[in-house]
């Protein structure tokens, strides 16, 4: 999970996309595809491996952002006579396109993730697949790999399905439109449903300990000529809509460890230097942490509406450092096999377009259902992917880290010896004049250091901008 997210729009300035453009160069991004990569993807787009199971009569429908177009995932959500609820998922079946071995495989694996840049994204795979042919795009018969999970009255799964089959999405829906339909009883059942079944698998989250960040978006705004830092809080559809994925990586996990060869996301426990170093963040910010709660029930009671309780959010991030994918066959399941933030087995199986892992983990579920043994080119890979996902990881986490940095940089070079209003929200142990403040206005988490006395931890301070330079990603404030 990235930090911070940020979003920029035709908003940003020429010093900003020079600075971008930049930082491709140096962590040496891959853009255009190579010439016979995109030939066998024009071609598999003409002639994908089509299942014989066609559910199409579905109507299916996809809740992303309102540009994006490479969708994921589709769902469909019913009431079962019981009392309990069925679960469609739709998995864009990337696997129905690539051929292991083929030139485009091979990008794949070179490129690992699809990367997120202010002004832009590279992609996994190229866009006549990721934004086209593969994309469960309304009204376009897709070929998919279909989940149907059936849970209880109180959210509880209670039977598993996963098979090929073709879909077709009937609507492309955003989380704010979603909201409004469900806030004003407008929506049909389908979509109703999802408050309805998300709040239910969030009180399950709450029961087994796990945590779900609701982290704030940043975002640059355009007001009176000039463009400034803001938060967007996610909305509870946002949570909601991250309960279906979260529902299926634990299904899945739960698949392969069954079957005895998978490939799990996992993250280790907090080690408890961290857990304070989050402590002396929330009393800088003011956020209430008795000492007798939890992390989780910290976490949950934050309002990402409240630039504190934001700026609290993306500091507990933090604690999800150490993520990782373990590989296991043969029924040897791997000890801890738990990702500390589910507080469960889970895996990532919900993005193939946008994350080479995802297409492997699906191809080991549907052969776990089938009784059948996994794919040899499945088989062969595993043991590669752990590496070549923390390869990719860490190349997507430096990207959305320094982009973070250039717009913060591009947006206030203007005001640099202008004096702001900030919370002082960590100072370092062996450097107490060195430390990181909040702004709530701009919206801006950076470093602190120039004085002469021990930074106030937790207090409100004074501080001037001393350097913003978006061709260095640069930005200090010292105390004023």
């Amino acid at each position: 999970m990235p930090r911070r997210h940020i979003h920029v729009t035709g908003a940003a300035e020429a010093p900003l996309r020079a600075a971008l453009r930049a930082l491709r160069t140096e962590l040496a991004i891959p853009e255009d595809f190579p010439p016979a990569v995109l030939a066998e993807a024009e071609a598999a787009a003409k002639a994908p491996r089509l299942p014989a199971h066609d559910v199409t009569d579905l109507p299916f429908f996809t809740v992303d952002p309102p540009t994006s177009t490479d969708l994921d995932q589709a769902m469909h959500l019913a009431r079962r006579s019981d009392g309990g609820y069925r679960v469609h998922y739709a998995i864009a079946d990337v696997a129905a396109f690539v051929t292991p071995g083929s030139a485009l495989d091979a990008e794949a694996h070179r490129r690992v993730l699809t990367l997120y840049f202010p002004d832009g994204k590279v992609p996994l795979h190229p866009t006549v697949l990721s934004e086209g042919a593969a994309s469960l795009l309304p009204g376009e018969p897709r070929p998919a790999v279909l989940w149907r999970i059936d849970l209880d009255a109180d959210g509880r799964r209670v039977a598993t399905d996963v098979r090929r089959a073709l879909v077709r999405s009937r609507a492309k829906l955003d989380y704010a439109g979603v909201q409004r339909q469900i806030d004003t009883g407008t929506a049909e059942e389908p979509v109703a449903l999802l408050r309805e079944i998300g709040r239910l698998r969030e009180t399950l989250e709450a029961e087994r300990g796990g945590i779900s960040l609701n982290v704030p978006e940043q975002e640059i705004v355009e007001q009176d000529h000039t463009y400034s830092l803001a938060y967007r809080a996610p909305l509870p559809a946002d949570g909601w809509n991250a309960q279906i994925s979260l529902l299926t990586g634990m299904a899945a996990a739960d698949l392969m460890t069954a079957a005895g060869t998978g490939i799990l996301r996992t993250l280790p426990t907090a080690p408890d230097g961290a857990v304070a170093r989050l402590r002396r963040s929330a009393e800088a910010l003011g956020v209430d942490w008795p000492h007798h709660v939890s992390y989780a029930d910290v976490v949950r009671a934050a309002d990402p509406a409240n630039p504190r309780h934001a700026a609290f959010l993306q500091e507990c991030t933090t604690l999800l450092r150490g993520a990782g994918y373990t590989v296991f066959t043969d029924g040897h399941i791997p000890s801890p096999a738990v990702h500390a933030a589910v507080a469960d087995e889970y895996t990532h199986c919900t993005a193939p377009l946008r994350r080479l892992v995802d297409r492997y983990a699906g191809e080991l579920c549907v052969a776990a259902v089938a009784g059948d043994e996994p794919p040899e080119w499945v088989r062969a890979a595993l043991p590669a992917l752990p590496d070549e996902m923390a390869d990719g990881s860490r190349r997507a986490n430096a990207v959305e880290r320094e982009s973070v940095d250039i717009v913060e940089a591009a947006l206030l070079r203007e005001r640099v010896g202008e004096v702001f209003d900030a919370y002082v929200i960590d100072v370092k142990e062996r450097e107490p004049a060195v430390g990181t403040v909040h702004l709530d206005d701009p919206a801006v988490v950076a470093r602190i250091a120039g004085g002469d006395s021990r930074l106030p931890l937790g207090e409100w301070l004074r501080v001037r901008l001393a350097e913003a330079d978006p061709g260095t990603a640069k930005v200090l404030f010292a105390p004023a």
